[in-house]
Order: structure tokens, then sequence, then C-alpha cells
């Protein structure tokens, strides 16, 4: 069997010893902060989804009991599991059980098909895939099958039904090419003894986005990504009296943890899942379950602005509403602060790892106009030209960006390490920006061609 690392481009040394020195890693693995947090705020609730309510400490039991559920199943130490689950507390619950298990879930978007899910299975030689049994019509049961059929490492299918749904599947099933189907909730044994693992291992894996190549899989550490959510978590100053609403994709890097998901279990707050960024199930949720912030596309943030005047919800909650994933337009920025009464925080970020953000103490000409500066002090970026050269403040050109979250390469993608990151570690983001002379960046456009996302 393969190692977790196999594949995967390491940070050198002296940066391993200088993110250490300066306190942004700090040895701790996900799924064991999780049972920090259960311990520190174990009554609170952790997650809302429609009328169901968990508490920190059902959701580190329910965890507990999956993970070892998972290595009963057969699921060991450094093994791959593809996850394509929507915004339910499964999702949350199955990405924190996997690592506790010692596995790698490859967080996989719920659009992708056979084509996508199968090179994510080949790359990964995953074992394991957990998804719903079916989901707004489309089988992914049979897209499974299908998938095992072709690569015969993927022998254990995990099927998710949401509550009250009848399962085509039944119980468990052995297909005739010998891979396994299991109900989800199968998954479920006395807790084991704590595995002793490495902070420094790969946590899971986020997929480049955009693009129309197959996707290209990024080992994110359990060090690296604890680091990116706590920090966003502080930028933000959230607290355990705040209540984040997961509307975009859980499985995307902006909802996970830009503080997201994470950040938000990582200070005792609350995550409300949505199925759907769509303003008929998030603006009455914002006011039935007094949301302070969340996250957007620009898309999202018009729709919702446009039908609040026929959604008669009240948002006064609401404290910031983060912008990314696309150029914001200044009328609708503008709008947001004003008919909504809440802070905007425009956000520039990638699977890759670098964030850049505006502050809450901003000039509103700074968030209305830019995406901001860096999550890290540790983040070195530069702004090239067509010849590698760094451009005066002002002048466009490539972003490159190497930090304590920014990995140095995909993983098993050698030809696409070449082209995407430079000699000297930095990430190629194919992303175009212009530095003002407060240091900030505003993002301009793409490099046409880029190999990055």
């Amino acid at each position: 069997m393969t190692s977790m690392l196999d594949g995967c481009t390491p940070w050198p040394e002296e940066f391993v010893d200088r993110y250490w020195a300066a306190g942004h890693w700090r040895g701790n693995t996900l799924d064991n902060l999780l049972r920090g947090w259960a311990l520190q705020y174990g009554p609170r609730t952790a997650l809302v989804h429609g009328g169901t309510r968990i508490t920190y400490a059902n959701l580190n039991r329910r965890v507990d009991r999956m993970a070892a559920g998972f290595r009963l199943r057969g699921l060991r130490s450094g093994q791959r599991v593809v996850v394509q689950l929507p915004n339910v507390p499964e999702f949350v619950i199955t990405a924190f059980a996997l690592m506790r298990a010692g596995t790698v879930p490859v967080l996989c978007p719920g659009s992708y098909r056979a084509s996508e899910v199968s090179h994510l299975v080949r790359v990964t030689e995953a074992v394991g895939y957990v998804g719903p049994s079916t989901y707004e019509g489309f089988d992914h049961t049979a897209m499974a099958a299908d998938i095992a059929a072709r690569w015969p490492f993927l022998r254990r299918v995990f099927t998710y039904e949401a509550p009250g749904a009848s399962s085509r599947y039944g119980g468990i099933t052995t297909d005739p090419a010998g891979c396994q189907y299991y109900p989800l909730g199968s998954a479920d044994a006395p807790p084991e003894p704590a595995l002793g693992r490495n902070a420094g291992q790969v946590a899971f894996f986020l997929l480049s986005g955009g693009g129309t190549a197959a996707p290209k899989l990024i080992p994110r550490t359990h060090n690296d990504y604890a680091y990116q959510a706590r920090a966003a978590a502080e930028l933000v100053s959230l607290s355990e009296n705040d209540v984040y609403l997961a509307a975009l994709p859980a499985e995307s890097n902006f909802a996970f943890g830009c503080p997201g998901i994470v950040g938000t279990l990582s200070v005792g707050g609350t995550v409300v899942l949505a199925a759907t960024p769509g303003p008929a199930e998030c603006l009455p949720a914002i006011g039935r379950e007094r949301v302070t912030i969340t996250s957007l596309e620009p898309a999202a943030a018009q729709r919702w602005l446009d039908a609040l005047p026929t959604v008669q919800v009240d948002l006064s909650s609401l404290h910031l509403v983060q912008i990314g994933g696309a150029p914001l337009r200044r009328a609708t920025a503008e709008r947001i602060g004003t008919e909504w009464g809440c802070r905007l925080q425009q956000v520039f970020g990638t699977a890759e790892g670098l964030l850049t953000l505006t502050r809450p103490a901003d000039p509103d000409e700074t968030v209305l106009t830019t995406q901001g500066r860096p999550l890290s002090p540790d983040d070195e970026i530069r702004i090239v030209d067509a010849d590698g050269k760094d451009v005066p403040d002002g002048e466009p050109g490539e972003l490159l960006a190497r930090g304590p979250y920014t990995p140095r390469g995909y993983y098993r993608a050698p030809d696409d390490n070449a082209r995407t990151f430079t000699s000297g570690g930095y990430f190629r983001t194919g992303d175009l920006v212009r530095r003002t002379p407060d240091g900030n960046l505003v993002v301009t456009g793409r490099l046409e061609g880029s190999a990055a996302g």
C-alpha cells in the first residue's frame, strides 16, 4: 500500500521550521481538534440542517462511531475514499470520521459525473466511495458501480439516504465484480482507541476549480488547513456566538475553511447547512437561525438582493457577508451593505491555498474595490509579467504565491507541477492582479491557457 504522502511534494525543511516557529502549525490533527471542541462546547449546537440539530458532544460521538464502523468495513490508514455528499450533517460527520479512521477523504463536488469521479478514483486508487443513493434525479450508486467495474481497487460503496427516503438498494450487497455496498448508517461500531498520527500528513484532498481539464488533486495537511481555518476565523473575530450559513457546497474550500465550517466549529459556533445557495431557502434560514455570517459567489448574492423585496425575513442578525469566486461589480457591492445592513468582505482564494481578504476595519473604498491582502504574515506573493519578472505596483501581472497553507504541488501530477509551480515553490495561480499603493490586490482576469485551476 502506498503511503499518504506518496505522490505529494513536501514543504522544504527551512519552511517547515519557519511555520512551526511562527506558531502557524501546531501539530494537531483536525479530527483530534474536534475532540477538544466537543469537550469545550459539548452541549452547544454544532450543526443545523432543517429540523435536525446536533450538539458538539453528539457530533464527536457520531464521528467516533462512524470511524470505527469504517474500519470494521475494512478501510485502513492511508487509503483514499471519494466523498460526494450534499450539504447535510453526514458530510461533516463522514469527512471527520474518515480522517479519524486514518483514511484520506477526497472531497468531490456533487455535480461531478462518471468521467470526473472515475478520474479521481483512478489517480488516488480510492478503495471507497461515499455518496447519495440518488440525488436530484441522478443515480450515484449506479455510477459508482460502473466505476468499480473499471477499477478493481474500488470495493466499498457507502450510500447515504435522506431521512425518510426508502432505499432502492436495501442492506449490504455485493455485485458480481466483488464491490460491496453498504448503507452509510451501517458504518457504526463502538469507538476504538485513537490512532497516533502526524499532523503533517495529508488530511484530505481538495480539487482544482474551473477549467475543462480533469480535476487536479490538492493535498491539504492537518497542520496547514487547521491554520488556514483558525487564521480566517481570527481575522473576522468569529466566536461561539456566531452562526455560519453554509450556502455554497460544503466540499468547496470557501465553505469548508475560509473560515467556513471548520473555522466556525473551532470557536464553538453553529453551522447551518443549506441544500442550495438560492434565496428561497437561505433567506428564511438567516431569519430563523439568526445567522451572523455567510459566504457567497456574486451571482448568488445578486439573486438574494433581487429576491429580498418579495421575501419578508429579518436579516438583522447578519453582520458579515463574504463574497468570492468571481469579480464583484461595485454596484452589487454597494447594495449589500445598504440593503442588508451588514459588512461586506471581499475574498479571493484558491483551493491550492492562498487567501486574500479585505479586513473588517478597512475603508469602504478598499472593501468595495479590492480583494484585500493575504491572510498570513508568512504568505509570500509575487506579481510577474510573461517573462517571470516582478512588475511595479499598479501594473497587472500573474499572481504567484507560497506560504504555510499553500501546498508545493498537486498529487501524482508531475507534468502539471512542472508547469504550475516555480523552482522556488511558488504556485502560479493563473490569475491576473494588480497591487494598489496600500498593498491590496485587485483581480483583473485570468491568464489565457493557464495550467492552474
